[in-house]
C-alpha cells in the first residue's frame, strides 16, 4: 500500500479488482465462474435468488457436488470443456426452474482453457407459457376438428353419425361433394337416400342453385318423358295450352336427383342415358335444342348389377350412374344412432308441434330392440304418431303401436293382467340386455348402445344373472 495525506490509499492492481467485483455484482443475470477442474471461483449476488443459496457458500464448492445435492442439473462445466466452445442448453434447479444456460470457455495467451464462464436466464415462466399456448393449440384443433365433425356428421338436417359405417358414407358425401361426378346412393328404402342427396347438394358449390327430385317410380311411364323433360303447347291431348317447363329444365345450374332410378323402364333408361350424355335434350313436341347445366345424383334400393345380368336395366347407364357409389347402411346395423335419431326428431316434433314430450326408459329399451324394417323413415314416423297423439308429457309403453311392443318378445309373455308394469319394465330391460349381451363383445359397447353408464350395465347385468 502507498501513503498519502488523508491516510492510506489502495493499489490501482486493488482498485482495478474492487472494480471488477462490483461490475460483476451489479448485474442481475446469474453469472458463474469455475477453473477446469469445476470449482467455481466466482458468482454474481443475483444467484442467490435462483439457486436458493448464498454466492459465499458456492464460492470454492465443486459444481460436481453441487449437482449430486442436486442443485443443479445437468452440468455445463464438463460439456465446455469437452467441446471448447460455446454451449447453450436448458438446466433444472432444485426447485424445479428451467434456466436458460450458456457456457463460454475462456483461454490464455497459450490458447489453454483456464476458466469456464456461465451465465443463465430463468425461462420457467416462458417454458410455461410456450406449453400453455402448445396446449391451448392441441386443444382449440381439437375442438374445432370436433366441432366441425359434429356440423358436418353427426346432427345435419336430421341425419345422425355416431357408428362408423355412417361417419364413413357422410365423409366420403363430403368428399364428393366438391366435384360434379355423378353419385348412385344405395341402400334399403327408408335408409335416408334423399337426405344424403340434399346434404351433397347442400355442400357443393351449386348450393344457390335449385335441387330438383324426380321420383322416378311415382311418375307413370306414359307421362315421364312430358314430366321430366317438358312439353311445348299444343303437343299432345289435355297438355297445358302455355307448355310447360320440365324437371331437367328446372334443375339449371343446381342438382339433379333421380330417385328410384332402378324403376324406370328401358324405354326411359334409352332417354335418360342420352340426357346425361350429352346434357341436351328437345321438350316434348318441341324443336329448339337445350342444354342443361346440372350436377347428377341417383338413387335406388334396388340392385342395379343384378338387374343389369337380368336384362332388366341397361349396362351402359348403369356405368355411367355408378362413377362413385355411396351405400347407405340400413338402420339396424347403426345401434348406436337409434337414441340420438329418436332423441332428434322426438325435439323436432315436439318444437314442431309444440307439444314437449319425452321417452320412458321402457319404450326407448323396446325401440333398441326393434328391427326397423323401415329404417329411418319409420322412426321418423313413428317419433311423429307418438308427440301427436300421446295424451301426456311422458311417452310410455301403452302408447306405443301394439306391432312395436312385441318386438323385444310377445305381449302374452309379460303376463300382464297378473304383473305390475314395474315387473313387465323389468322382463323388457332383461330382454333388451340378453340381446345386447348378444351382439356386442363388452359392456363398454354396450352401454354404448343403450345410452347408459358401463357401470350401469355391470349392475343390471349381475341383476339378471345375465352370461
Amino acid at each position: 500500500m502507498n501513503s498519502g495525506k488523508g491516510g492510506t490509499y489502495l493499489t490501482d492492481e486493488k482498485k482495478v479488482w474492487n472494480e471488477n467485483e462490483a461490475i460483476l455484482h451489479s448485474l442481475q443475470d446469474d453469472i458463474l465462474v469455475t477453473n477446469t477442474d469445476g470449482i467455481i471461483l466466482k458468482v454474481s449476488e443475483a444467484t442467490e435468488a435462483i439457486y436458493n443459496m448464498k454466492s459465499k457458500e458456492m464460492v470454492g464448492r465443486s459444481v460436481y457436488e453441487l449437482e449430486n445435492e442436486g442443485v443443479f442439473t445437468p452440468l455445463l462445466t464438463p460439456m465446455v470443456i469437452k467441446e471448447k466452445k460455446k454451449i447453450t442448453f436448458v438446466q433444472t434447479t432444485m426447485e424445479g426452474k428451467k434456466l436458460l444456460v450458456t457456457g463460454i470457455p475462456v483461454f490464455d495467451p497459450d490458447h489453454n482453457l483456464v476458466r469456464i464462464v456461465s451465465y443463465s436466464h430463468d425461462v420457467t415462466e416462458l417454458l410455461n407459457m410456450k406449453k400453455y399456448l402448445t396446449d391451448m393449440e392441441d386443444e382449440m384443433e381439437r375442438v374445432k376438428g370436433e366441432l366441425e365433425m359434429l356440423r358436418n356428421l353427426h346432427y345435419t338436417d336430421g341425419m345422425i353419425a355416431t357408428c362408423d359405417e355412417m361417419k364413413k358414407v357422410l365423409h366420403l358425401a363430403l368428399q364428393v361433394a366438391e366435384i360434379d361426378v355423378n353419385v348412385l346412393l344405395l341402400g334399403e328404402s327408408g335408409v335416408g337416400k334423399s337426405h344424403i342427396a340434399k346434404f351433397i347438394h347442400k355442400k357443393s358449390n351449386r348450393n344457390k342453385g335449385p335441387f330438383i327430385e324426380v321420383n322416378c317410380g311415382a311418375i307413370p311411364e306414359s307421362l315421364f318423358e312430358a314430366e321430366f323433360f317438358g312439353y311445348e303447347s299444343g303437343s299432345f291431348t289435355g297438355a297445358n295450352a302455355k307448355g310447360k317447363v320440365g324437371l331437367a329444365e328446372l334443375a339449371e345450374g343446381g342438382t339433379l336427383f333421380l330417385d328410384e332410378i332402378g324403376e324406370l323402364s328401358l324405354a326411359n333408361q334409352v332417354k335418360i342415358l342420352k340426357f346425361i350424355q350429352e346434357k341436351q335434350f328437345y321438350r316434348v313436341g318441341g324443336t329448339k335444342l337445350r342444354t342443361a347445366d346440372f350436377r347428377l345424383l341417383a338413387a335406388t334400393n334396388r340392385n342395379l348389377e343384378e338387374a343389369v345380368e337380368n336384362g332388366t336395366f341397361r349396362k351402359d347407364l348403369f356405368f355411367r350412374l355408378n362413377v362413385v357409389p355411396i351405400t347407405i347402411p340400413p338402420l339396424r346395423k347403426r345401434p348406436t344412432d337409434i337414441i340420438p335419431l329418436l332423441d332428434y326428431f322426438l325435439k323436432y316434433f315436439s318444437d314442431k308441434y309444440n307439444r314437449p314430450r319425452s321417452l320412458d326408459e321402457g319404450v326407448i329399451h323396446v325401440l333398441l330392440s326393434h328391427e326397423w324394417r323401415g329404417n329411418v323413415r319409420e322412426l321418423i314416423n313413428l317419433m311423429e304418431r307418438l308427440v301427436v297423439t300421446s295424451s301426456k308429457q311422458l311417452i310410455e309403453m301403452e302408447n306405443l303401436p301394439p306391432h312395436y311392443r312385441k318386438s323385444v318378445s310377445d305381449v302374452s309373455s309379460f303376463d300382464a293382467g297378473k304383473r305390475s308394469l314395474a315387473e313387465i319394465l323389468e322382463n323388457v330391460e332383461k330382454q333388451v340386455l340378453i340381446h345386447a349381451r348378444q351382439r356386442y363383445k363388452t359392456t363398454t359397447q354396450m352401454a354404448k348402445v343403450l345410452g347408459i353408464s358401463q357401470p350401469s350395465v355391470v349392475r343390471k347385468i349381475r341383476k339378471y344373472g345375465i352370461e
